[in-house]
């Protein structure tokens, strides 16, 4: 009760403020914008009005409000890749205005150069929009296009080799991003171990990612927020984009069920590996079966009720499974055995817009996720059935939560956005299932205790506009989780400022605290459905990070856009695995862990980027360092993260030639990773064998190796470097289809970039020396697909 009052009381005081309104002589003007063609809502379109040099972005649902004088306005709606709509209003009252803008299929016109160059700036610092058609573009691993490795091109986010598909955020480990889709958090990102991401990007309709300055709506994670929306389906028109690859293809259909009323889209994607291999394996093996494939399928239902509601239903699932089967025959008797690895996401969200007034918008969510994570074995005989056996080992953890949100115009120097959140979190770290005829054995064990916490959240945020060139974004979240007989809370400051020292160049400063409650086990840090989701209990205490950070933009024109920004981020209360243990234990996860670790990392960060014209693409360049400290690892003493990686250099670009062919270019740099791996090696001989009466003599059996291994995480593999080419060959069909061939090259000039390093003592000339081997996965990989768009 005392939540619900205190609750109860904090929306009361934002009720004063609705009640006090305008100041006489102000009107606000709202609406929604959409595009021309599909009716759908548009993230990001800048609404500006040139004489007052003041505006406002549209928010995740296409929505803006604007306070305004009373009188004739001209306001400029604008947004890269569509024409930009000018409208000359008169404004006495308070009034809804809804937008749609036609897609801009050639050069940007003046009036948009205009606009773009006078458009609100962003409080927000830390945050970058990755447009989709740029990533579509981007040349990928065997063609596939894959969302998360285009963010890891991104200044501050650390990419890893290959098999590292999870994303490392200023010195973060990947648990400590919080990844959305649709609003509803994704808990396992990787496909194939880790070579592609669960995020087809055909459904995909914007994407935002966050790597500091968070606002307070966002809460749970350490090191970043990567939101991901969904489209929502055409409004008007059937239509649809499909994909034939070498390993993978993926078909996505929308269109109207009422027209202008009701909409869906239907988006699937599916690898077809096993397929491919199983020829080869049943060859070599005499029939026996076995494969691996993946896939992901989306849907989203848009309704719209009236002109002020809206309501959404999205599903996400995705699976990855290996599996095998074979089959033995002796005399009467078959032995069939059969077993493999599983793991994949579900996720739901039911979603209601309403628009209370012109002031006050509200998004309503209630949100489904789990991931689960299964390895099976059983044995089978036709005769003697009581040998049968059959084992399992899982996990899975889900949420349920109910979350509202709402934005309230107070006036023009006023913008609030509050809200509440709970969770439900049901954690299975580990268990087994066990089916033995033999000993008439059937029952579940549980290795780690299954866990249920409550989180709650509250929040508010208000961008606060303090004169024509200074703007701050000040906000709080309150969070409390109950979980066993532990209760933490913590109030959670967030701030962001900008000064506009003239009309192209801001400088931009923030501070946040963020409390994370939930943790990620992980032998290797390569992202394996392995990894384990633990929750904070009353013997892990929940992770704790501050963050600070400082930088300049400079916009030289609507085209071109320059940034620089330096951080610093302590974390507190990290865990680690103790040596030697692993996710498959008898034992609870609790006794396997050490607790209390620290890490900090800081450094600079340069982006430069250009967004119109032929040649799009950007630069990005960090300079960081990141370390971690447990009193238990390396005596006590600081050492590197894993994926401290002190220089880090992307380049991506495309090219336009003309309407029926286009280029995409990426490559990259990273400093090596830093791992353990021996540094040397002595021999001893146990003290026993020792006899200083008679001369020595030395048996070999007797000598012990012992490989020397130095400080921890001392040792640097090689850099990682790798260039990519695609080329896309377009052409319009009938009725408007179009046709594109992606010829694609991975790792271009074929380097040898390491995957891990082994020692090979194999050496025939000094087999007492050992020598350093690199094990590296892919050289250059050509790859080709034929694409339709209707």
């Amino acid at each position: 009760m005392k939540i619900k009052n205190a609750i109860f009381t904090v929306l009361m005081a934002f009720g004063s403020f609705m009640s006090y309104g305008q100041r006489p002589g102000r009107v606000t003007l709202a609406g929604f914008v959409s595009d021309a063609k599909s009716a759908e809502r548009i993230v990001g379109v800048n609404v500006y009005v040139p004489k007052l040099n003041t505006g406002t972005i549209t928010n995740n649902f296409g929505y803006y409000s604007l306070s305004l004088p009373r009188g004739k306005h001209t306001v400029v709606f604008s947004m890269v890749g569509f024409k930009s709509q000018q409208m000359e209003l008169n404004l006495e009252r308070d009034t809804l205005i809804n937008v749609e803008l036609l897609e801009e299929i050639t050069e940007l016109d003046e009036v948009l150069i205009v606009a773009e160059k006078k458009q609100a700036e962003k409080v927000q610092m830390s945050s970058i929009d990755l447009p989709m058609k740029s990533v579509k573009k981007i040349p990928m691993l065997f063609g596939e296009t894959d969302l998360l490795r285009a963010i890891q091109y991104l200044p501050g986010v650390q990419s890893g080799n290959e098999g590292f598909t999870g994303i490392y955020v200023r010195g973060g480990s990947p648990d400590q991003n919080l990844i959305l889709l649709d609003g509803v958090p994704v808990y396992n990102v990787s496909h194939l171990f880790g070579f592609f991401s669960v995020f087809n990007s055909d459904a995909i309709k914007s994407v935002q990612l966050y790597k500091g300055g968070f606002p307070a709506r966002f809460a749970g994670r350490l090191s970043s927020v990567i939101d991901i929306t969904m489209k929502e389906g055409n409004m008007r028109d059937f239509s649809g984009e499909g994909s034939i690859g070498l390993i993978a293809s993926r078909l996505t259909i929308e269109g109207p069920i009422v027209t202008d009323k009701t909409s869906f889209i239907l988006s699937g994607r599916r690898t077809y590996l096993d397929l491919l291999t199983q020829p080869l394996i049943s060859l070599q093996s005499g029939g026996a079966r076995a494969g691996y494939y993946f896939g992901d399928f989306n849907a989203k239902l848009n309704y719209i009720l009236d002109a002020r509601n809206r309501f959404y239903l999205s599903y996400y699932g995705g699976i990855d499974r290996f599996y095998f089967r074979d089959r033995l025959s002796s005399g009467f008797q078959t032995q069939t055995l059969e077993g493999g690895l599983q793991w994949g996401n579900n996720t739901g969200s039911l979603r209601w817009n309403h628009l209370f007034n012109n002031k006050m918008f509200v998004n309503t969510t209630l949100n489904y996720t789990r991931y689960r994570f299964l390895t099976s074995f059983e044995e089978k005989h036709s005769i003697n059935t009581e040998q049968n056996f059959s084992a399992k080992f899982f996990s899975f953890i889900q949420d349920f939560s109910i979350k509202t949100d709402w934005e309230y115009s107070l006036n023009k120097n006023h913008y609030l956005r509050f809200g509440v959140i709970s969770i439900l979190h049901d954690f299975r770290p580990g268990a087994a299932e066990v089916k033995l005829n033999l000993v008439n054995i059937d029952s579940v064990i549980d290795f780690s205790k299954r866990i249920r916490a409550i989180e709650n959240g509250l929040y508010v945020e208000d961008e606060i506009t303090l004169n024509s060139r200074t703007k701050a974004n000040i906000g709080l979240h309150y969070a409390q989780n109950f979980v066993n007989r532990a209760f933490y809370h913590s109030l959670q400051p967030r701030i962001s400022g900008r000064l506009m020292l003239s009309d192209k160049t801001s400088l931009k400063a923030s501070y946040v605290m963020m409390q994370q409650y939930i943790h990620l086990l992980s032998n290797t840090g390569i992202g394996l459905p392995t990894d384990l989701w633990v929750p904070a209990t009353d013997r892990v205490r929940p992770q704790i990070a501050h963050q600070g950070a400082v930088g300049a933009s400079y916009s030289l024109s609507s085209s071109y856009e320059f940034s620089a920004e330096a951080y610093y981020k302590h974390m507190s209360h990290l865990i680690e695995y103790k040596s030697g243990a692993s996710f498959f234990s008898t034992t609870d996860w609790q006794e396997l862990v050490y607790t209390g670790g620290r890490g900090w990392s800081y450094g600079l960060e340069l982006f430069a980027e250009k967004k119109l014209g032929k040649t799009t693409g950007w630069i990005g360049y960090t300079l960081s360092w990141s370390w971690r400290q447990f009193a238990e690892f390396n005596n006590g003493l600081p050492y590197p993260f894993r994926f401290d990686r002190r220089h880090d250099v992307s380049v991506v670009l495309t090219h336009k030639f003309s309407e029926r062919f286009d280029i995409g270019f990426t490559w990259v740099y990273g400093t090596g990773i830093a791992t353990n791996i021996p540094q040397g090696q002595f021999a001893t001989l146990p003290i026993e064998f020792w006899d200083f009466r008679e001369p020595l003599y030395i048996n070999p059996d007797m000598i012990k190796v012992v490989e020397h291994y130095g400080p921890r995480n001392s040792f640097r593999m090689p850099p990682y470097h790798r260039a990519d080419l695609g080329l896309n060959f377009n052409k319009t069909l009938f009725r408007g289809i179009q046709r594109t061939w992606n010829v694609s090259f991975y790792n271009l000039y074929s380097r040898r970039n390491p995957f891990f390093i082994y020692i090979d003592y194999s050496n025939q000339g000094n087999p007492d020396r050992g020598v350093y081997k690199l094990v590296s996965l892919f050289p250059i990989i050509p790859s080709i697909s034929y694409n339709l768009k209707f």
